[in-house]
């Protein structure tokens, strides 16, 4: 194989940049040459501009979030029509394979292109972690750590005043955001998608505290559970709690990717490549045990990750 092509979707993860790079300098290296499509896959089927990439094209990017590549959602994308549109623009230029960069609607457009012919990869670029088969996904650990300092933050004025607060992460249909963040923040309760809750039972866990001498509480919410405000008004109203919501929103997308998230992101970018020079579509790069594996991509998409009651049933013990 020697012209691929990449680009990212979706919504954007903190480490993009750093996949982009490594696919790039790695392609490269192998002597081959490798185009960025910009805005996704919507740069695949309106005009967009394609840029051949070079070693300069990626230089000074490894910390930057967002992607230089920049992101839109094609929702139009899942037509057939329009993905044999796509997989002709790709074979006009002589393209051969690509990479994919995002999540699951991301993977659901590679797969569509394998299909037709044009060998695809996937790098599981999500702050959501929400992928089959890979231990991490490029922008959770970020993410998480952002989240993190805002709880730490969060803790000082809650302690100083005395308050409850109630803050609200990004996780539509999972909570893997909430858990880890809550559980290494150490929030004394965590809402979460997957698991129902009981507000009186929590109600009478905050006023137990209070009778213990406890200074403060950290209510951790996924906005798929429940929104923020409503916990909030709730409690107050239950307990008397003098009670405060914060909502995160996109501040989890943005902002320099972590050692972690750069690593992940340059083992899978050089992957994926390797991949493709293989003959390999039909994959993803899976990190599994300190090393990255390919996952075949419809595996990816249909089995579904399973959320760690493990962690949740920890973080509980923990918060007592």
């Amino acid at each position: 194989m020697r012209k691929i092509a990449i680009l990212t979707s979706g919504g954007d993860a903190p480490g993009m940049n750093a996949a982009i790079r490594a696919a790039v300098r790695k392609a490269i290296y192998c002597g081959m040459e490798i185009y960025g499509i910009e805005r996704g896959f919507a740069g695949l089927i309106n005009p967009s501009p394609w840029r051949k990439m070079e070693l300069s094209s990626v230089a000074g990017i490894i910390h930057r979030g967002g992607t230089i590549l920049h992101t839109a959602r094609a929702p139009e994308f899942m037509e057939k029509a329009v993905q044999e549109k796509a997989a002709a623009r790709l074979r006009e230029r002589g393209i051969e394979g690509i990479v994919v960069i995002g999540g699951d609607g991301s993977f659901r457009g590679a797969q569509a292109l394998d299909v037709l012919g044009i060998k695809a990869v996937g790098i599981p670029g999500t702050i959501d972690n929400d992928i089959y088969g890979t231990d991490s996904t490029i922008g959770f650990d970020t993410a998480v750590n952002t989240v993190l300092d805002a709880l730490n933050r969060l803790r000082d004025t809650a302690t100083s005043h005395g308050r409850v607060f109630v803050v609200e992460v990004m996780g539509r249909h999972n909570g893997f955001i909430a858990l880890a963040a809550g559980l290494a923040g150490g929030a004394e309760v965590i809402l979460v998608p997957e698991i129902e809750f009981d507000l009186d039972q929590i109600c009478r866990r905050l006023v137990k505290g209070v009778r213990r001498q406890k200074t403060h509480s950290i209510i951790l919410v996924a906005e798929g559970a429940a929104s923020a405000f409503c916990v909030g008004a709730q409690i107050e109203q239950k307990t008397g709690l003098e009670t405060r919501v914060t909502v995160l929103g996109h501040i989890q997308r943005g902002g320099s990717p972590s050692a972690a998230d750069r690593l992940l992101a340059s083992r899978m970018g050089a992957a994926a490549v390797d991949l493709l020079r293989e003959g390999r579509g039909g994959m993803i790069t899976a990190a599994k045990g300190g090393a990255i594996h390919p996952v075949p991509l419809l595996e990816a998409l249909t089995a579904g990750r399973a959320f760690p009651a493990d962690l949740y049933e920890l973080a509980l013990i923990l918060s007592m």
